[in-house]
């Protein structure tokens, strides 16, 4: 994901600086002015984000973990979403929920467009400012920004993850055709 997210921004003239398991996870998350991508398994995030806590305050954290288990379970179940986890890991942090419902290979393509139509990305987080930071970077990579509300609704994001997760990957099923278009939503 960090790959992936951090060329598009590259090309779209954003200063990326990666951190990785081998070393340089501070400086990343010093770095340039615009935002953290936490892109890290969701079992490893809460400890990342508590170790970084102090480098992250007042700064934008975009989250697009999954906490997806085995069964393709939601593994914060009747808990805090894992947004919240790691905000409260990481207090003043401005945590933005984002980027979780696609795919790795999703955010290679220039643009994400699918049937003529850029891909939404649902936004979760309470900080405005932070959401105007995340939408221009949703704008960047050729996507459309999607109020999701505030980051109490990550656990939507996250559990709507697990189920298309879930039947993409372990039924093989379409899971755009469980949605109507717009006009015959409601």
């Amino acid at each position: 994901m960090a790959d992936a997210l951090g060329t598009q921004w590259a090309r779209a003239g954003h200063e990326v600086r990666a951190g990785s398991r081998s070393g340089g996870l501070r400086e990343a998350a010093e770095f340039g002015t615009d935002a953290v991508l936490l892109a890290v398994p969701y079992g490893a995030a809460v400890d990342v984000v508590a170790g970084l806590a102090p480098a992250l305050r007042g700064r934008v954290l975009i989250d697009c973990t999954n906490p997806v288990g085995p069964g393709f379970s939601l593994l914060t179940e009747g808990g805090p979403a894992a947004a919240e986890r790691i905000a409260s890991a990481a207090p003043g942090a401005h945590v933005v929920k984002a980027f979780n419902l696609c795919h790795v290979d999703v955010w290679r393509l220039t643009p994400p467009v699918f049937d003529g139509r850029p891909l939404a990305v649902p936004l979760c987080g309470d900080d405005e400012g932070a959401l105007d930071v995340v939408r221009r970077l949703v704008r960047d990579v050729g996507c459309e920004p999607l109020n999701a509300g505030g980051l109490r609704r990550a656990a939507l994001a996250e559990a709507t993850a697990a189920l298309l997760i879930g039947l993409w990957v372990g039924e093989g099923a379409d899971a755009q055709a469980i949605a109507p278009p717009l006009e015959y939503a409601g």
